[in-house]
């Protein structure tokens, strides 16, 4: 082992939130192994304690506010 990070993937569709099962924005990975996945709404609740106990936050929860790309002018 090189100590070095392994490299992070983004979340998708097919990651859903522990709490309730949407789609999970927030991945939370806990410094003793594991990962929590969260949506929006319940990793505001859960990521200021997680973080101080030292997990490694990946928040991608700016994708809600993304503007979705238009449809080719064909799929309109």
């Amino acid at each position: 082992m090189t100590g070095a990070l392994a490299p992070i993937k983004p979340l998708t569709a097919l990651d859903r939130c522990d709490r309730c099962g949407a789609q999970a924005y927030i991945r939370a990975t806990l410094p003793v192994g594991g990962e929590l996945l969260f949506c929006a709404h319940h990793g505001r609740q859960h990521v200021t304690v997680l973080r101080d106990k030292g997990a490694e936050i990946q928040d991608e929860s700016a994708r809600l506010s993304e503007s979705p790309a238009s449809a080719p002018e064909d799929e309109r």
